[in-house]
């Protein structure tokens, strides 16, 4: 039986928190939950982006909140956040200056938009990520709010790859 064989028939609980894991919106998770079975992982990933596209900035929000911040080293408490600091091994490696200015655009992100800065991490290195975040920071609230939007389904889909591999 595949994983996604599995999750199909999980329990509506468990399948819900299997999500969460992967996308940190109980909205999400519990509308992607709700329309098992899935074919394919293709047919879970195509109907979790409709769904996503579907929320309010509120769970969109919650979502960004699961998150550590880029280059903060925390040590995870859930399977949501060791798969965070497994993306971002590479920021946690950096030279010190550019982890002190992660930190300082990271501040700066959140004082501008109201949510942490998302980006999808995954084989990036710090000095990348610094500059992505220093050219984000130039855009307005509502441009940033989708560009998060759209690097937080980058994040989920490649966890849900991850998780649901045969």
């Amino acid at each position: 039986m595949t994983p996604l064989d599995r999750f199909n028939i999980e329990h509506i609980a468990r399948a819900e928190a299997q999500l969460l894991a992967c996308c940190g919106s109980y909205t999400w998770s519990a509308r992607v939950a709700a329309q098992r079975p899935y074919l394919s992982v293709a047919d879970l990933i195509a109907t979790g982006e409709s769904v996503w596209f579907s929320l309010s900035e509120t769970d969109w929000l919650e979502a960004f909140a699961h998150h550590p911040r880029i280059g903060e080293k925390k040590a995870p408490t859930t399977s949501f956040l060791a798969s965070s600091v497994s993306e971002q091994a590479a920021a946690q490696e950096s030279l010190e200056q550019v982890v002190v200015e992660l930190a300082r655009g990271n501040r700066a992100y959140e004082e501008k938009f109201g949510f942490l800065y998302i980006v999808f991490a995954s084989g990036r290195s710090a000095p990348e990520l610094l500059e992505i975040l220093n050219q984000r920071l130039t855009r307005t609230r509502d441009e940033e709010l989708h560009e998060a939007a759209r690097q937080q389904l980058q994040i989920t889909n490649l966890r849900l790859r991850k998780w649901l591999q045969p």
